[in-house]
């Protein structure tokens, strides 16, 4: 799936930072994103909403330490820790 067309919830991203063991400072340092703005961003429940180049870099950041984030399938959305990262 691409990353362009995928569309994550903001329980998929804390869930992504649950399973890497990382704080919203540690994926601001990995995303380039300002900790104010995931805050922001993670503080509504729903589509992980926001401008695209921002989404995309959290999730490029996410995807890159290993997060697959798996659709909606009817069994729910989720994420999986596909290889451990030394990021």
């Amino acid at each position: 799936m691409s990353i362009e067309n995928l569309s994550i919830t903001t329980r998929q991203v804390k869930a992504a930072r649950a399973l890497l063991g990382w704080s919203q400072t540690d994926l601001a340092n990995h995303s380039a994103v300002s900790e104010p703005t995931i805050a922001r961003l993670e503080a509504e429940d729903g589509v992980f909403g926001g401008r695209p180049d921002t989404i995309a870099k959290i999730i490029n950041a996410l995807v890159k330490a290993g997060i697959k984030f798996i659709p909606e399938n009817g069994g729910g959305a989720g994420v999986r820790l596909v290889r451990r990262s030394s990021v």
